[in-house]
């Protein structure tokens, strides 16, 4: 049925039609699937290149073992205490996961920076996404501490605990679009000292200031984005309230 789970027979096809070269969406036609199902699945599982159909089953059974929730009165078999679906929350992590994956963040980065984007409170300590995430602390320092200099969650210090912790809010994305705005701003100025050096008028000379002008160009309207974005944001907030 289309809303089950993929067959071992079901991941064979999926193979077989990206060894073919197949798109996505004459994929899922064959199987009779949603687009979104295939994606999915196939993101999870090492992407369109690394695809192997006995590799992504066994690893579906693992994950699927692994999850099983022990039943109790604020937490039964198929939902927390929102009601929500465990094994949907659970796609959803790993899906929001290899799309972080694929924009160029490390694995256990983009696991540390989903589990705070799924958690309601939207911050958690270093000892908690230990915890959640089942790694050592180590692997989480390291993760925090990218996440931190990208400028995509913050640290503060709680209190009550002495410890810190990390958050992820909504101006994350617009502090670390910004972070990247000056790093083209950074690449366009070396580009066009580099022009200098090199001459204006040489071939390596005209290509780094090309290389300026773009990254100046991009820099500019990054910033320019944002900044509408937030006014934007803040136009809703105040008409919200």
């Amino acid at each position: 049925m289309p809303g089950g789970r993929l067959t071992h027979q079901d991941r064979r096809q999926i193979a077989e039609g990206l060894a073919e070269g197949l798109t996505y969406t004459e994929i899922a036609g064959r199987l009779g699937r949603p687009i979104s199902t295939v994606t999915r699945e196939v993101t999870r599982n090492g992407g369109a290149a690394g695809y192997q159909a006995d590799r992504a089953h066994q690893a579906t059974e693992g994950r699927a073992r692994r999850r099983k929730p022990s039943p109790s009165p604020a937490s039964p078999a198929t939902g927390d205490a929102h009601g929500r679906d465990l094994e949907a929350v659970h796609d959803l992590e790993e899906q929001f996961t290899a799309m972080m994956i694929n924009t160029g963040l490390p694995r256990m980065t983009a696991r540390v920076l989903t589990c705070l984007y799924v958690t309601d409170s939207g911050s958690l300590t270093a000892a908690e996404l230990v915890q959640r995430l089942q790694v050592s602390p180590a692997s989480i320092s390291k993760a925090v501490g990218e996440l931190e200099q990208q400028e995509l969650i913050r640290r503060e210090r709680d209190p009550r605990r002495r410890r810190d912790r990390y958050v992820i809010d909504a101006d994350a994305w617009f502090r670390g679009w910004m972070a990247g705005a000056r790093q083209n701003t950074m690449l366009a100025d070396i580009a066009r000292q580099g022009a200098e050096i090199l001459g204006a008028t040489t071939p390596a000379g005209t290509r780094l200031q090309d290389i300026g002008q773009f990254f100046e160009h991009v820099g500019h309207h990054m910033v320019q984005a944002a900044e509408q974005w937030r006014q934007a944001c803040a136009a809703r907030r105040t008409a919200d309230g």
